[in-house]
């Protein structure tokens, strides 16, 4: 029962936050965390103790639709890596939305989506992901739309109609492989394939890439997820790195290899389709980000790129892709969730939000901006931090693939390695040595000069010392997924 305790957990702690509704902000933020961490002991639990297991019936509409759970070894990576960063992430909002107002309304949903999204890694067939990827986004819509003025509301319509425009994508493609078989997730497909059915499967296939993609933000669904940066940085930094755009990838991984299976779509049309995106939308949006001076903003387009590099490698249709995106997919997340937490406490000391504006802060918040520099040298790539590992496995598969579109995969991943260095890098440069030695501690209330409380150092600290060590240990990383997968 350890899945459904840590599935309901949280809801139920919003559930009964909403109607406790505390006064008193030190009770409030000790009920969030607590309630964070004992879901996380949950998830954990279970990733320890079920995998392998049968799945779990919890409702039975007859042999074909069932809501089901399971852990196995896709489901451990992702509840794994969402159970250890929310916790922390929620140490740091009880400090972050301490100015931020509606608290109660905030940390309602905020606890909910934790369930939801574990409810989508343990989901044992397409029927239970499909509810739960659809629950994640109601659960996280009041959350984009936190402040609820023009530029929040704008922000959640266009959440919520890339979202039904996925959905309705997504339904078609659940329709079709339930029709054929796939009534459980079973590594290598489960579908049932005829030669007269093939075609029809495969288009079924690109239909739930780009529905299910659009949480993954490739193109053309990706914009919803620039419109999201207007959320309060704590939920910018789940959008944008744990919750829903893993949830996006996640998904896809779950139709391309445990629903429709690879033997199906390797060296189809439909293979090339979901590679060519996703090369275009990594070159594209590590473009764009370049271009881009609000912080925030910068990181969503990196966010982008880098849902791309996972989708590249699942699409790759090789062990060694899938292997190379799950492990992009765990050093991503503990990298991107540390820079916008750094652009979050930047927001919440200086009230900065533009790239020329944090020039010669880096004195002023030392432990902010060198956590900063050094999630940004990961994600560049630099030897030996985590994103050189996952982006020389990514870059190996794809070539390993023998064919044109794995070359131009690879040099899609040099050419936004190359960008990613001067985006990042410009705000650490910035930062640390402002030009022409021009300083500008004085334009700074005094009572600004610090870095923040220690509820948003820690997980900075914590954060950043993980990449490094993810970076040392890659290979045992890199084992780790191998052997949950089972390839």
């Amino acid at each position: 029962m350890w899945m459904l305790l840590a599935i309901a957990l949280p809801m139920l702690a919003g559930g009964a936050l909403a109607a406790w509704r505390p006064k008193d902000r030190t009770a409030r933020q000790n009920f969030v965390v607590g309630s964070a961490c004992l879901t996380a002991a949950c998830a954990l639990a279970a990733v320890f103790t079920l995998r392998g297991e049968d799945p779990l019936v919890l409702l039975s509409m007859g042999e074909k639709l069932t809501i089901a759970f399971q852990v196995d070894g896709l489901s451990c990576i992702f509840a794994a890596l969402v159970s250890v960063l929310w916790p922390l992430a929620s140490l740091y909002a009880v400090e972050y939305m301490s100015r931020e107002g509606s608290e109660n309304r905030f940390f309602v949903f905020y606890l909910s989506s934790f369930g939801v999204t574990l409810g989508i890694a343990f989901s044992a067939n397409v029927l239970t992901m499909y509810l739960f990827y659809e629950l994640l986004t109601l659960a996280t819509l009041p959350l984009v739309m936190h402040h609820m003025d023009g530029k929040a509301r704008y922000a959640g319509r266009v959440y919520l109609t890339y979202s039904m425009c996925g959905a309705a994508l997504g339904f078609i493609a659940m329709v079709l492989m339930i029709e054929h078989g796939a009534w459980f997730f079973q590594f290598g497909g489960s579908v049932t394939v005829t030669a007269s059915k093939e075609n029809t499967l495969r288009m079924a296939y690109i239909l739930g890439f780009f529905g299910f993609g659009v949480k993954a933000a490739v193109f053309p669904g990706h914009k919803w997820l620039l419109r999201a940066s207007v959320a309060p940085t704590p939920v910018t930094a789940l959008l944008h790195a744990v919750a829903v755009v893993k949830a996006g990838v996640f998904a896809v991984a779950r139709i391309t290899w445990y629903g429709f299976g690879p033997d199906l779509l390797r060296g189809s049309w439909c293979q090339y389709l979901a590679m060519g995106a996703a090369v275009f939308t990594i070159v594209y949006a590590s473009s764009k980000a370049l271009r881009t001076k609000h912080l925030k903003r910068r990181l969503a387009w990196s966010t982008v790129s880098n849902l791309s590099y996972i989708l590249l490698g699942i699409a790759t249709l090789t062990t060694a892709g899938l292997i190379a995106g799950m492990v992009h997919m765990v050093v991503h997340a503990v990298l991107k969730i540390t820079l916008f937490f750094g652009v979050g406490a930047v927001h919440y000391k200086l009230h900065r939000d533009f790239v020329p504006d944090v020039e010669g802060c880096g004195v002023l918040m030392p432990v902010v901006f060198g956590t900063f520099a050094v999630a940004s040298l990961g994600l560049m790539g630099v030897p030996p931090l985590a994103g050189f590992a996952s982006k020389w496995l990514l870059a190996t598969a794809a070539v390993g693939m023998g064919e044109w579109i794995g070359y131009l995969g690879a040099a899609a991943l040099i050419v936004s390695a190359l960008l990613t260095a001067l985006y990042l890098m410009e705000i650490v440069l910035l930062a640390f040595f402002p030009r022409q030695n021009r300083q500008l501690t004085v334009r700074v209330p005094k009572r600004a000069r610090q870095d923040p409380c220690w509820r948003m150092t820690v997980p900075l600290t914590v954060l950043s010392a993980g990449s490094v060590v993810l970076g040392l240990g890659a290979g045992v990383l890199e084992r780790t997924v191998s052997l949950l997968l089972g390839v």
